[in-house]
Parts: C-alpha cells; sequence; structure tokens
C-alpha cells in the first residue's frame, strides 16, 4: 500500500522548503550584516535576529526532523533522548522567530507612535538585549514537551524513536498546560502583531490629515514625507497578512485538538483532521521563509546589495573557469 497523498506531498515540499529557507536566510544575514541597506543598526539588529531565528526553525524542524524522519528513519537522531531533546529545540526555535516579529513590530510602533521613547528605547543595545532576553525565556516553556516522549523500541538497552506518552496526553493537567500554550504562542503574538500595527497604521493616518491641513495649496502634492508613510502602511499590512495567514490554520487547529503523530511514527495516518494539521504546519514553516523576504527585499537599498552580490559571484566564477 502506497503512502497517503499528504505524506507524499510532504516529502517534495519539505526538501524545497529547506533548500528555498537556508538560502534566502544565510543571504538575507550576510547582506543585513553588512550594514549597507540604509537602515539603522537597531532595525538591523532585529532583522539580522529575525533571519537568524528563521534559519534555525529550517535547521531544526524542516532539515532535522522532518526530512530526516522521513528520508532517514534510522540513524543517531532517532535515539529516544536525542529526538526528545530536537522536538524541544524545533519548537523553541519557532518560538523565538515568532517573538522577535513581535519585538520588531513594537520596536517600529514605539519608533512611529512614541516620539518622546524613541530615542532611548530604539537602539542597537535594546534591541540585542530584547533578543537575548527572548533567546533565554521563550525556550524555558519548551521543556516540558522533552518528557512527553518515550521509546517504541528498547535494542541492547539503548531507547529507539519518540513515540508519544499517553499518560502525558490523556492527563487533564498536560491538556490545560498545552491548551493554555497554543493561547501564549501563537495567538497572543498574532493579537500583539495586529494591534501594534493597528495603532502604527492610525497614527500615521492622524499624522497625514494633519499634514494636509498645514499645507498651502500652492504647495507641491508630491510630499516625500507622505510617501514613506504610505509604504510603512503598505509594508505593515504585508506583514501582518503574511503572518496571519500562514499561521491561522494552526492556530484554529491547535485551540481544539493535540498535534498528533508530530514525529510520523505512523505514516499511514490520513485522517481529515491530521491532513489539516499537517497543511497547517506546512505554511507555519513557510513562514520562516517569507518574513525576511518582506521586510527585506522591499528596500531598495537590500535589492541593490543582492544584485551587486550576484554580479559578483558571476564574476568570480568566470575568472574561476578561465
Amino acid at each position: 500500500m502506497g503512502y497517503p497523498l499528504i505524506y507524499r506531498i510532504e516529502r517534495i515540499y519539505y526538501p524545497i522548503l529547506a533548500v528555498f529557507g537556508v538560502t534566502v536566510n544565510m543571504v538575507a544575514i550576510v547582506i543585513l550584516s553588512r550594514g549597507k541597506c540604509g537602515l539603522s543598526k537597531c532595525i538591523t539588529r532585529y532583522l539580522v535576529g529575525m533571519a537568524a531565528a528563521d534559519l534555525f526553525v529550517v535547521v531544526t524542524d524542516v532539515i532535522l526532523n522532518r526530512i530526516n524522519i522521513m528520508y532517514f528513519p534510522v540513524n543517531f537522531l532517532s535515539i529516544t533522548p536525542v529526538c526528545s531533546v530536537l522536538v524541544v529545540l524545533c519548537i523553541a526555535s519557532i518560538d523565538c522567530s515568532v517573538w522577535f516579529t513581535v519585538a520588531f513590530t513594537f520596536d517600529r510602533f514605539i519608533a512611529t507612535c512614541c516620539q518622546k521613547l524613541r530615542t532611548k528605547y530604539c537602539t542597537q543595545r535594546t534591541a540585542t538585549v530584547v533578543l537575548g532576553a527572548v533567546c533565554l525565556v521563550r525556550p524555558i516553556r519548551c521543556i516540558p514537551f522533552y518528557f512527553t516522549f518515550q521509546p517504541k523500541i528498547i535494542i541492547d538497552q539503548a531507547p529507539w524513536f519518540c513515540f508519544s506518552n499517553e499518560s502525558f496526553y490523556n492527563s487533564p493537567v498536560w491538556s490545560a498546560y498545552e491548551w493554555i500554550d497554543s493561547i501564549i504562542s501563537p495567538l497572543v503574538p498574532i493579537c500583539l502583531i495586529v494591534s501594534f500595527n493597528a495603532l502604527t497604521v492610525r497614527h500615521i493616518i492622524a499624522a497625514n490629515r494633519i499634514r494636509r491641513g498645514l499645507r498651502n495649496n500652492g504647495q507641491d502634492q508630491n510630499d516625500q514625507n507622505m510617501e514613506n508613510r504610505k509604504k510603512s502602511m503598505i509594508l505593515l499590512f504585508t506583514l501582518s497578512g503574511n503572518f496571519i495567514l500562514l499561521w491561522m490554520i494552526y492556530v484554529v487547529y491547535s485551540l481544539n485538538w493535540l498535534v498528533e503523530n508530530y514525529n510520523y511514527m505512523d505514516k499511514y495516518l490520513n485522517t481529515p483532521l491530521y491532513r489539516v494539521q499537517q497543511v497547517g504546519f506546512m505554511l507555519q514553516l513557510l513562514s520562516a521563509c517569507t518574513n525576511t523576504c518582506i521586510y527585506g527585499l522591499t528596500q531598495t537599498k537590500f535589492r541593490e546589495e543582492l544584485k551587486s552580490g550576484m554580479k559578483y559571484l558571476f564574476t568570480l566564477n568566470g575568472k574561476l573557469l578561465k
């Protein structure tokens, strides 16, 4: 009997996503770290942090977890303590990626709406402290997931594979914990991002109205500040829409049902709910490859740096071939 369609799609989808995700995030880290994109050091620090977190998501969850299980089902990573740690790292990396996005959105909210606080908060040092705090605090909530797995088989006293511990999943305490956890991440981050962006957009609209009222009829209508605010609004709506769209299926699913067959122990599972869950995971992991594109590729100087890098690579290859 062949594998279900959803599993066959995942076997094709995740390798493509891995190549794309690693490439995009590595390019973003290199270009942004050069500091030639016309962005402040504070913004650059957030964007580099987000790209690094997204890269870690692709490496841990897509490559070491899903692709490894699908194509290399028995190896060192299949030992129970190792795969349990890997699951914790997968959840922690996604958590950091989500909350880095929240932190950056809040930073832009402060920069736009809180003029007095902007000079103190929107600094490279503050960005470093915030990113560091997220990296320290958020993984702590992932530790309980380590204890939700038990070995499927023991060979020569070595436990193999991560099989869901039914005593955890049937426990009311664990069900309550997982439900609360699904609210804290990512439902709360989504609400915060929407709220901060809505307040930022409202401030921009109010500022534009005041500016129009103060302008004289004879002034040039092509106000550069107005254009910059318009671009900011488009960027904010794009970011919010992208994040919400790619996470929504997973959020709705996690609020109503527990995650099942996370480690593909049953490769033939094909219930309607399971298919919805897997589509949610695919879209969720896709967000690790799109956030940096939206933040970076909308910047003209970022595209110029990318073109310069591509030209350099082609020139270098041409010289090596000669």
